[in-house]
């Protein structure tokens, strides 16, 4: 009942565009392929689905919390990125490369309680495609499906990665690559926390 247009096009959408999740993915696949870039993936999918249970059940809590925790959330999450940015910056260097390996399951699922996009995605698909009433096993629908729709829509990224790693097999096409990918997230960061900051009233 809840696998409809809307709910299908809404996850679709919001798992598919660029965001920090879908940034990472794709710097993994380009620096480790799409096959040790899975854990990163099915973290991602499935901390997604866990994240959508427990807001469905708890939605009333979570937005209160949420009211009064946002902004601390959000520093963590932009600091998290600004980390990453670094990260995926020190992978174009060889000797870094070396030691360098993909974001793990847990690292993943974990990253998805400090992601603002994420949050967004989560709350609004909880108030907008939960029946009325709730429940545990309305709820866990939701999370499921919402995983389900989330995987294929994310392996989009790595696998764009896995396919430019052969064009970007030069040591310089690899470093401007993975310069780009690090800008753009502290690019999406800088965008994230003055969003934040604005609606705080800080800025």
């Amino acid at each position: 009942m809840m696998l409809e247009l809307p709910l299908l096009s809404y996850v679709s959408l919001m798992s598919v565009t660029p965001g920090p999740n879908n940034l990472m993915l794709a710097a993994s696949g380009v620096n480790f392929g799409f096959r040790r870039s899975m854990p990163h993936l099915l973290g991602i999918s499935i901390g997604h689905g866990v994240q959508v249970l427990l807001v469905s059940l708890l939605l009333g809590w979570v937005m209160t919390w949420l009211h009064d925790w946002r902004l601390l959330l959000s520093l963590a999450g932009c600091g998290y990125l600004f980390w990453l940015s670094w990260q995926v910056w020190l992978a174009g260097e060889p000797a870094e490369r070396e030691v360098a390996r993909p974001m793990g399951f847990f690292g993943a699922a974990a990253f998805q309680w400090v992601n603002p996009k994420a949050w967004v995605m989560v709350v609004n698909t909880a108030l907008l495609f939960l029946p009325a009433g709730g429940g545990l096993w309305p709820a866990a629908l939701l999370a499921l499906l919402c995983s389900m729709i989330n995987f294929p829509c994310i392996c989009l990224w790595a696998g764009m990665g896995e396919a430019l790693r052969r064009h970007l097999a030069q040591p310089r096409a690899r470093r401007w690559f993975n310069g780009i990918m690090a800008l753009l997230m502290a690019a999406t960061a800088c965008y994230l926390l003055w969003d934040e900051l604005t609606l705080a009233g800080v800025l």
